[in-house]
């Protein structure tokens, strides 16, 4: 294959081709990766009756190297001359789909997937169900496995004689001896039973769903949990309390806590496919029973579904429900010993508020919250503050705001850093939802800290965070309030404080326009420009570069020139770098527009 028939401009491919050969496992993947390329210089003839098979031959290697391979063939219909020749790119796939590594083998059934849409349904059942048979049968649990995932995309397009093997082929895999293709064949029981006649849903599904609910492997069971919300979905609703409700009843008191927390994590999904109904008689008492799960990842699973589960109760009796079962199940969480358990809850409390109105608000869950904000785990306190919205729409900060301040503070001073930042991020949010007095009472000192704070990014943070405020309060009130704090750190002793100065200004310039930005922020960026050390002057070249478009002509000409002519002069080569970048830029073309006025 690598003679290229003495053609020169086939030697690139001939390089490639013999690189897929290569002991070097690294030259062997980058072919492998530009195998569309040796295929479209090969054309269609010899791809299918050379490079696949040599393709196919060599298909033991590096993992890496099957993966890029198997990638690949899914996107060669058009390279092997169309879908009329599709079915060539099957016997490498169906190697790839038995081989050990699980990555590669589903990359391959993905492949083969995207394929079958491009079979015929002749070439279908001449070429692609003999293969998924194959594999269905292999003596090895790796090809089973792979057989799982190709089911549902042949049996639509196959005759009843065909339909009927599979669904065979499909309940031989559902019982196999090997726990890890019964796990496959549950992962993917919802997806074939999509595919199928309602009939065959009731009579075959519903008795493989059944057995895999019952499944002595755990990690099976957890998977027939997922498949229980797509068949339930597909059943009448006469249907289901007989069906499937047992089986469901049954996983939400499974003994593993991987199957109750599987039903937990998928509980608003299971509630919108069972209905009102059954979700009033089996559901909630389901729920409940999770919330009060002796396990904390299921408690916390099921209380990260709260305001979900209570929002799609029926409108009716939704308060009523809410109020005798749910509440008190989630009083009980607030005070969990687990903290992930009681932050799952504080993410998703607040939402309640919306749904159970004012009154109840305020009597009811007003007292959680304020709990919440004392917790001693700042994530909890955090998710509380970061939703403050949902509590503001419905009575108004205002009742949450002396349990509110201390919460703020403390995080405000968390000795994570990670911490201190979040807060930061949910302070213009507050800011707006408190006011203005408020803010400059209670919360104005704190923000000025932080632009002091040892950690640079909760100090770049700070800066963001100032701008924000000065767009929603307005220019007078940074000109009053913030802007005489920020130019008062250009004198501070410790330089960083004196380069974040710069980087407000930067921030605030734009925010609070020409008027301020030239006559306050100009004198005290210009004066730093004398500063002992580099790093801030070279940052004074940045901030004039920066604010410049915003100064009047007058100057820019008269203050902004003769300082950066300076410091481009600078004994520092970085000072003197940025500098001329600011001169050479922006700025210049100002300058040039400027004196062209003047002149």
């Amino acid at each position: 294959m690598a003679g290229a028939d003495g053609d020169d401009s086939l030697y690139p491919i001939a390089v490639l081709i013999d690189e897929l050969r290569n002991e070097d496992v690294q030259l062997r993947l980058n072919s492998i990766k530009k195998l569309s390329t040796i295929a479209l210089a090969l054309g269609v003839e010899r791809t299918r009756t050379e490079l696949l098979p040599f393709l196919t031959d060599t298909i033991y290697d590096e993992d890496e190297v099957l993966l890029a391979l198997a990638e690949q063939l899914g996107n060669f219909t058009m390279l092997v001359g169309g879908p009329e020749y599709v079915h060539c790119l099957l016997p490498p796939l169906e190697s790839l789909a038995t081989v050990e590594e699980t990555v590669v083998r589903d990359k391959a059934v993905e492949s083969l997937r995207k394929i079958s849409q491009e079979h015929s349904p002749v070439d279908l059942e001449v070429h692609f169900e003999p293969l998924v048979k194959r594999l269905a049968s292999g003596d090895w649990f790796t090809s089973r496995t792979s057989a799982c995932g190709l089911f549902s995309v042949c049996y639509p397009r196959v005759s009843s004689t065909v339909k009927a093997e599979i669904r065979q082929h499909f309940r031989t895999l559902c019982s196999d001896d090997t726990p890890m293709v019964r796990r496959a064949a549950a992962s993917k029981l919802g997806e074939f039973a999509k595919v199928l006649e309602l009939e065959y849903v009731k009579s075959d599904i519903i008795s493989l769903f059944t057995a895999l609910a019952s499944d002595e492997q755990d990690s099976v069971r957890l998977l027939a949990v997922e498949a229980c919300v797509s068949i339930a979905t597909l059943l009448p609703q006469e249907d289901l309390e007989t069906l499937v409700m047992p089986t469901l009843r049954q996983a939400a008191e499974d003994k593993s806590w991987r199957v109750r927390y599987m039903v937990a994590d998928k509980f608003s999904e299971l509630q919108k496919a069972v209905g009102p109904e059954i979700t009033k008689n089996d559901l909630v008492p389901a729920f409940q029973n999770l919330l009060k799960d002796c396990e904390a990842e299921v408690r916390a699973a099921a209380a990260n579904k709260v305001k979900e589960f209570c929002e799609n109760l029926p409108e009716d009796n939704r308060e009523q429900i809410i109020m005798t079962h749910i509440l008190p199940c989630v009083k009980e969480l607030v005070s969990d010993t687990n903290q992930h358990v009681k932050s799952a809850l504080a993410s998703v409390i607040m939402g309640l508020s919306t749904i159970l109105g004012k009154d109840n608000t305020i009597e009811h869950l007003l007292p959680l919250f304020l709990a919440q904000l004392k917790d001693e785990c700042p994530e909890v306190r955090l998710n509380i503050i970061s939703n403050l919205d949902c509590v503001n729409e419905v009575i108004g900060i205002r009742q949450l705001s002396q349990s509110l301040l201390p919460a703020i503070v403390e995080l405000a001073e968390d000795a994570k850093w990670r911490v201190r930042l979040a807060i930061i991020e949910y302070m213009p949010l507050l800011a707006g939802q408190l006011g203005v007095e408020f803010f400059d009472e209670k919360l104005n000192t704190l923000c000025m800290a932080w632009l002091i704070d040892h950690v640079y990014a909760i100090r770049e943070a700070a800066t963001c965070n100032l701008m924000k405020l000065v767009e929603k309060f307005g220019a007078e009130w940074a000109q009053n309030t913030i802007v005489p704090k920020v130019l008062g750190m250009a004198n501070d002793p410790n330089y960083l404080h004196r380069m974040t100065t710069l980087f407000c200004i930067n921030a605030l310039s734009k925010a609070c326009g020409q008027e301020i930005t030239t006559k306050q922020m100009l004198p005290v960026v210009l004066k730093m420009s004398n500063d002992q050390v580099a790093n801030v002057r070279f940052n004074v070249a940045k901030s004039l570069q920066k604010i410049g478009p915003i100064l009047d002509s007058n100057a820019l000409q008269t203050e902004v020139k003769p300082v950066l002519e300076k410091l481009a002069s600078d004994t520092d080569m970085d000072v003197k770098y940025f500098a001329q970048e600011a001169i050479s830029g922006k700025l210049f073309c100002l300058f040039l527009s400027q004196s062209i006025k003047t002149f």
